[in-house]
C-alpha cells in the first residue's frame, strides 16, 4: 500500500573526485551541480545523463567552497591556496583568480543581487568584494580564530559568520559593525546560514548540535541534538519549513522547523557526510562526503501538507544501498524555547522498497488508520492523542520556564527594593 507521504529518493550519484568533497551548489536553472574537493578540482556535473561533467583545474590546493552566482553565469570557488576563482561554468572552464586572504579561504558566497562576494578565512577575517573586477571593499575582524563560513542575508544587509572561536557573529554590512555574537556552541562552528525569510539563522557545530536563533531578539529558538558526531553543513528548504543537515556520523537529517522535530534520517554516504544543499526550487537536494561521491536526491516530502506527515510518522529512516539492510525508526526531538524535549521512539512497521535509482528506502508500511486497533481504540485516534499529549508536554515546559523567569524577576525586584530601603534609611 502506498503511503500518503512520499519519502526522499536517491536519483543519481556522481563519481569523479579523487578526495573528500567539501562543498556543493545547484545552479539556478537546476541544469548543473558544482562541487569542490580536497583534490584541488572543481567539478560541474550536468543533470542531463548524456552530458559529461566538466573538471576545472586551476587551484593549487584543496577547494573548500563553491557557489553559483544567482544568475548561474558564474561559479565562485575558494581554496586552501588563499585564492578565490570565478569560473564561467562551460566546457572551456575559463576563470579569473585573485588572492583573497593570507590564510586558507574557507568559504565564498554571493549576495542575492550577484553584485558582491563575501569570503571567510583562517586569517580570522571576513572580506567583502565586488564581483566586477573583484575589487576589495572592506573586512570584518572581530573573530579570534579561523572563520569557517560567511553568508549574506537574503536582503544583503547583514552577514552571518561561523568560527572556530565557538561563536556565530551577525554583522551589519553598511555600518561594518558586529551586531551580536551568539556564544552558545560548545565547540567549533562549522557552518551558518540565514533562513529564507531573513529573520533567523541556523548554525552547525562540532558539538554535534544544530541551533536556530532569532536575529532580532537574539533568542535561541530551537536546539537539535539529533546527530552523534560533528555537524558539517546545513541547508534551508526554500519554503523555510525544513532544514537538512550533514554530519560526520555519515547521516543526513531532515528537520521540520514548524514542528521542531526530526522527519528523516538518510543513510547514503560511507564515512562523514561533509556538505548538503537544496536546489533553488527545493525539488531536489544534493549531498557529498569523504567517500568522494555526490548524491542527488528528489525531495518528494515537501509536496504534502504537514498534517499528513504527522499522521505518517514521527521520524522515518531512509537508507540508500550503501549502509546495510537494517530498517530504523529514529527518535524525534521536539523543541520549545531553546530546550530540547525528547519524544519516545515511535514504533512503526517497516517495509523495504527499491526505487528507480536502486536505493533502498525503508518506510512505514501502513498509515495509522490502516493499522490494527489497540484495546478497541483506532490507531489514528491513538496517534492524534499522542500528539496532543506531546504538545501539552511542550506547553508544560514553556509554563515552567515562564514561572522560573517570573520568580527570578520577583527576586530581583525584592532585592532592588531592599537596597532602596537601606539607602533611604542611611540618608
Amino acid at each position: 500500500m502506498s503511503s500518503v507521504l512520499d519519502d526522499p529518493t536517491l536519483e543519481r550519484h556522481f563519481k569523479g573526485h579523487r578526495d573528500d568533497v567539501t562543498s556543493l551548489d545547484f545552479s539556478a536553472n537546476m541544469k548543473q551541480i558544482a562541487s569542490g574537493s580536497m583534490d584541488a578540482c572543481v567539478m560541474v556535473w550536468n543533470m542531463k545523463p548524456q552530458m559529461r561533467a566538466y573538471r576545472f583545474v586551476g587551484h593549487k590546493d584543496a577547494v573548500t567552497s563553491v557557489q553559483f552566482s544567482p544568475s548561474g553565469h558564474l561559479l565562485a570557488s575558494a581554496s586552501r591556496d588563499k585564492t578565490v576563482r570565478l569560473w564561467v561554468p562551460s566546457v572551456k572552464g575559463e576563470s579569473t583568480v585573485f588572492r583573497a586572504h593570507t590564510g586558507t579561504v574557507r568559504s565564498v558566497s554571493f549576495s542575492s543581487d550577484g553584485q558582491t562576494l563575501v569570503t571567510a578565512s583562517d586569517d580570522k577575517s571576513i572580506k567583502v568584494w565586488t564581483v566586477h573586477r573583484q575589487k576589495f571593499l572592506f573586512s570584518l575582524n572581530q573573530h579570534i580564530n579561523w572563520v569557517r563560513c560567511a553568508k549574506f542575508s537574503p536582503d544583503g544587509r547583514l552577514i552571518v559568520s561561523a568560527s572556530d572561536d565557538k561563536t556565530v557573529k551577525l554583522w551589519d554590512k553598511n555600518s561594518r559593525e558586529c551586531i551580536h555574537s551568539f556564544c552558545e556552541h560548545g565547540g567549533y562552528v562549522n557552518y551558518a546560514d540565514f533562513h529564507p525569510s531573513g529573520t533567523c539563522i541556523a548554525a552547525a557545530g562540532t558539538d554535534n548540535t544544530v541551533k536556530v536563533w532569532d536575529i532580532r531578539t537574539h533568542k535561541l529558538l530551537q536546539h537539535y541534538q539529533v546527530h552523534s558526531a560533528a555537524v558539517n553543513g546545513l541547508s534551508f528548504h526554500p519554503s523555510g519549513n525544513y532544514l537538512i543537515t550533514a554530519s560526520s556520523d555519515s547521516t543526513l537529517k531532515i528537520l521540520d522547523l514548524l514542528e521542531g522535530r526530526l522527519l528523516y534520517t538518510l543513510h547514503g554516504h560511507q564515512g562523514p557526510a561533509t556538505c548538503v544543499c537544496f536546489s533553488r526550487t527545493g525539488d531536489y537536494f544534493a549531498s557529498a562526503g569523504s567517500d568522494e561521491q555526490v548524491m542527488v536526491w528528489r525531495t518528494n516530502f515537501d509536496r504534502v501538507d504537514y498534517s499528513a506527515v504527522l499522521e505518517q510518522r514521527c521520524a522515518a529512516s531512509v537508507h540508500s544501498g550503501y549502509s546495510g539492510t537494517s530498517a530504523q525508526v529514529s527518535e524525534a526531538a521536539g523543541v520549545s524555547n531553546g530546550r530540547t524535549l525528547h519524544k519516545s521512539d515511535s514504533t512503526a512497521l517497516v517495509r523495504p522498497a527499491v526505487t528507480s535509482s536502486g536505493a533502498r528506502v525503508d518506510s512505514p508500511s501502513d498509515s495509522p488508520a490502516q493499522q490494527t486497533a489497540v484495546d478497541g481504540v483506532p490507531a489514528a485516534l491513538t496517534s492524534t492523542l499522542q500528539h496532543i499529549v506531546a504538545q501539552l508536554d511542550v506547553l508544560t515546559q514553556t509554563v515552567a520556564i515562564l514561572e522560573q523567569r517570573l520568580t527570578l524577576t520577583e527576586d530581583k525586584l525584592k532585592e532592588c527594593m531592599e537596597k532602596q530601603r537601606q539607602a533611604m534609611s542611611e540618608n
